[in-house]
């Protein structure tokens, strides 16, 4: 396969814009729409126009770790979040929070929604991407 000189060069330019983008639609659902899956498919977009770009072997290469890897880690955070609330006497899945204090920062509400929107968020990547590479013929 020969490789696109302007796809590996915009690809350079739009994996870190296209990453964060990523990261804000994670964040964003925690409160608003967007969320874990939707984050997930952004990340998945992105490594996959990597793979477009450079190869499926170079991809998995800065993925450092398989696809379904990725999906075990998400099942395995997804489900503790909800384990979290059985150890309080509260339903399976009941929100837990913690108050945090960073100074000047400010003042920071973690709760396990989050945690369990991050195990989507890796599921989504995870499966999406093992999908898709081995299509690619990775």
């Amino acid at each position: 396969m020969r490789q696109s000189l302007i796809l590996a060069t915009a690809t350079r330019y739009l994996m870190p814009m296209l990453l964060l983008l990523s990261v804000f639609l994670f964040l964003r659902g925690h409160y608003l729409p967007g969320g874990g899956f939707i984050g997930g498919l952004v990340a998945a977009a992105t490594f996959s126009l990597h793979a477009f770009a450079y190869g499926v072997k170079r991809t998995r290469q800065i993925l450092r770790l398989h696809p379904r890897t990725y999906v075990g880690l998400g099942l395995l955070l997804a489900l503790g979040s909800g384990l979290v609330s059985l150890t309080t006497g509260d339903p399976f899945l009941t929100g837990q929070w913690e108050a945090l204090q960073f100074g000047a920062l400010g003042d920071f509400d973690l709760g396990t929604p989050l945690l369990f929107d991050l195990g989507v968020y890796l599921v989504v990547i995870g499966a999406t991407l093992a999908i898709l590479l081995e299509l690619e013929g990775g």
